[in-house]
């Protein structure tokens, strides 16, 4: 019993703390709960004023940004009013800049429109009185319209062909007087500077005989020397009647040289036979082709020109048997090489090219009568073979007019070859070519409207012609002279050049009674 009322008052003790603790804690817990609730109500009362303000705030924004906008809008709106308003006032401006315009050019219009009437009124009036006059000009001059014009314009050309003959003879003479002391001092000084030794050579076509008897040991039996001869050297044998010697003919100078200097050395050693003029024309062939080779290099050796190819050192070597004219035409190269060079060293110019060129002007003769064409051309496809520079190629291109030269020293190689080709002696032609070209030349001259008569004298380097005085005023000879000149020159082939010279004098007879 004992223990058992202490654990009774010890339960009861329990359930009373329990019941204490319990009460405790709702009531703590109530007035937590209550003191929350009033946070929460306060912090939801904070935050609705809080974004009653925010709001009232961003509404006043909104309307001021409204406000402004609209504004912005309206200031827009008004600029654009005044800018199109301007722009209405400057069209209707323009509108009656041009309504005006528009009346004056009326106006204008019709103030033309009534000068037209006035002057075509004018103009058929002045018609009617032009024809008037003409009438009575006809009667009282006795002359048609078309005869008074023919007369005036024959009178009008008569003076303007005076006024122009007297102008061409003043700038002909100047021109005279300042080109012809210059360029005689140059090509006189070149002429004596080069001192060239010419001897105006042709290719030997006649091969001399001891005695007749070593024509038939040519001819040999049945023919077969000679036969044998003409198939080795591509050169035909004439043998006739001319006293110990026999003809050789043929176009190749290089073969007519082999073929000459193989007969000699036949005729010295006196075995002829097939077998040996088969070997002597090897032999000859040889001698020439050195000849060649070193008549070539003595020619560039001469002229300064040290470093062309070898094949065109060969073709001038070709030269050497070749003439124009009697003319020796390796001769006649390094002449003119000579002559183009000292021209342009005293004008300032390329002396080498005028050389180089110079020398190759006449390279295609080598090949003319192994190629078509003439020399020019095939001097043009030799020369761009051996890779020769443009500058050479037109001036030896250039030198007969075949060609437009392309440089000075194109055109001195021109004047180098036509004084190398005129000096005296230089150059020979046959009898009846020579006589032709006489002929020739008077007749162009005598053909010719004011000529009386001509002569052609200096070995046709001059005509001298005698003009008809009522036809041919002083002052209309230099017209002739010139005419004259340029129809020689487009008809007449002929080596350097011919002086045209016009004589006109009149004469006053009367006889004394």
């Amino acid at each position: 019993m004992t223990v058992v009322i202490p654990i009774i008052i010890g339960v009861v003790a329990l359930a009373i703390g329990v019941l204490v603790g319990y009460i405790l804690r709702k009531s703590i817990g109530e007035k937590t709960i209550g003191n929350a609730e009033t946070k929460a109500r306060n912090l939801i009362l904070d935050a609705e004023n809080r974004a009653e303000t925010i709001r009232k705030e961003m509404v006043l924004e909104a309307k001021e940004e409204a406000h402004r906008q609209r504004n912005d809008a309206e200031k827009e709106i008004r600029e654009r009013r005044n800018e199109i308003q301007k722009s209405e006032r400057r069209l209707i401006q323009k509108e009656e800049s041009i309504d005006r315009k528009l009346e004056n050019i009326e106006k204008k219009e019709e103030n033309i429109t009534n000068k037209e009437k006035n002057i075509a009124k004018k103009l058929q009036e002045t018609e009617r009185v032009l024809k008037q006059e003409l009438e009575e000009l006809e009667k009282i001059s006795g002359y048609t319209i078309d005869q008074a014009r023919e007369i005036i314009l024959e009178k009008v050309e008569k003076e303007a062909r005076s006024d122009a003959a007297l102008l061409y003879k003043e700038i002909e003479n100047k021109a005279r007087e300042d080109a012809e002391k210059k360029a005689k001092e140059i090509i006189t000084g070149a002429i004596q500077r080069c001192a060239a030794d010419h001897v105006a050579e042709s290719t030997v076509s006649v091969v001399p005989l001891p005695n007749d008897e070593m024509k038939g040991r040519i001819i040999g039996r049945e023919g077969r020397n000679i036969r044998a001869i003409e198939n080795a050297t591509g050169i035909d044998l004439i043998i006739d009647d001319t006293p110990e010697a026999v003809i050789l003919s043929g176009f190749d100078p290089v073969r007519r040289e082999v073929a000459r200097l193989a007969l000699e050395k036949l005729i010295v050693d006196g075995r002829i036979h097939p077998a040996r003029i088969e070997e002597m024309v090897h032999k000859s062939e040889r001698e020439v082709n050195a000849i060649i080779k070193e008549e070539g290099e003595q020619a560039t050796f001469e002229v300064g020109i040290h470093n062309l190819h070898p094949e065109l050192v060969k073709l001038l070597g070709r030269l050497k048997y070749r003439t124009s004219y009697g003319q020796n035409v390796l001769k006649h190269s390094v002449e003119v090489a000579l002559l183009a060079g000292l021209m342009a060293g005293e004008l300032g110019l390329d002396v080498t090219l005028a050389k180089r060129a110079g020398l190759l002007h006449d390279i295609g003769k080598a090949l003319d009568h192994e190629r078509e064409g003439t020399h020019v051309d095939i001097g043009i496809e030799v020369l761009k073979k051996y890779k020769e520079s443009d500058a050479v190629i037109n001036g030896m291109a250039a030198h007969h007019g075949d060609y437009e030269p392309k440089s000075i020293e194109a055109v001195l190689i021109a004047a180098a070859d036509a004084l190398s080709a005129a000096r005296p002696g230089a150059r020979r032609e046959t009898l009846e070519s020579y006589i032709k070209r006489l002929q020739k030349l008077e007749e162009i001259a005598n053909t010719t409207e004011g000529v009386e008569t001509s002569y052609a004298i200096q070995a046709g380097r001059e005509i001298r012609i005698i003009a008809k005085p009522d036809e041919v005023g002083d002052d209309a000879i230099a017209l002739l002279a010139r005419d004259i000149s340029k129809k020689i020159e487009s008809e007449l082939e002929y080596p350097g050049q011919i002086k045209v010279n016009v004589v006109r004098e009149t004469r006053a007879i009367d006889y004394a009674k």
